[in-house]
């Protein structure tokens, strides 16, 4: 099972293309959140060509490998030679919240299943071997109060753990708002009770 807090995520929208006895497979993808989000994609992707004889797609709305919000169609071609194999390979890419769209342009030329399978399995391989990413981190929001004479020490110590300040106030103390990788929370928070020793105030929002 992949790690739900921190996984790699389409860093924008990605083609490649590849011809297969005369049929044309061009392949797109992008990111994808929620199975609403990959819906869109596909739609778009339709409308920008239309002359494709089919529009194949599966999506994996949700932490690489994870099964709790996919979707495929084989949009016409014969049943599980499309959208199957191309979900199987997303879920093995160690890529989440992708959605994946292959326009085939047919050559003339009938490849049979097993060349379907083969083709647009290919398709999302090649797509994924050169997709640029970015790192999705889940992040738990916090509202921390330090002292004073603690501000410095709790912006070094933020940096080091990769935690987003979003907002600070000055009243009495410092308080700040944060965003901390989800996975780091515990160890965050030992940090900073050390750090303010004691007088730190951690809570959830």
């Amino acid at each position: 099972m992949s790690d739900l807090s921190r996984y790699l995520v389409p860093a924008g929208t990605h083609h490649v293309e590849e011809t297969i006895q005369k049929s044309r497979f061009v392949t797109t993808a992008a990111r994808a959140s929620d199975p609403g989000s990959a819906r869109k994609l596909v739609a778009q992707v339709q409308e920008k060509s239309p002359n494709a004889t089919h529009h194949c797609w599966a999506f994996v709305a949700g932490p690489s490998g994870s099964t709790a919000h996919v979707g495929m169609s084989d949009d016409g071609e014969p049943h599980g030679t499309a959208g199957r194999p191309m979900l199987k390979v997303l879920l093995h890419g160690r890529v989440g919240e992708i959605v994946v769209v292959c326009a085939r342009y047919y050559g003339g030329v009938k490849l049979g299943t097993g060349g379907l399978s083969r083709a647009y399995s290919r398709g999302v391989k090649l797509v994924l071997d050169s997709l640029p990413t970015v790192e999705h981190v889940e992040r738990a929001l916090l509202c921390i109060t330090v002292p004073y004479v603690r501000a410095d020490g709790f912006q070094r110590l933020a940096r080091e753990a990769d935690v987003l300040i979003e907002n600070e106030e000055y009243a009495e103390a410092v308080r700040y708002r944060c965003g901390v990788p989800a996975d780091g929370v515990e160890v965050f928070t030992q940090a900073v009770s050390e750090l303010t020793r004691g007088d730190g105030l951690v809570q959830k929002i």
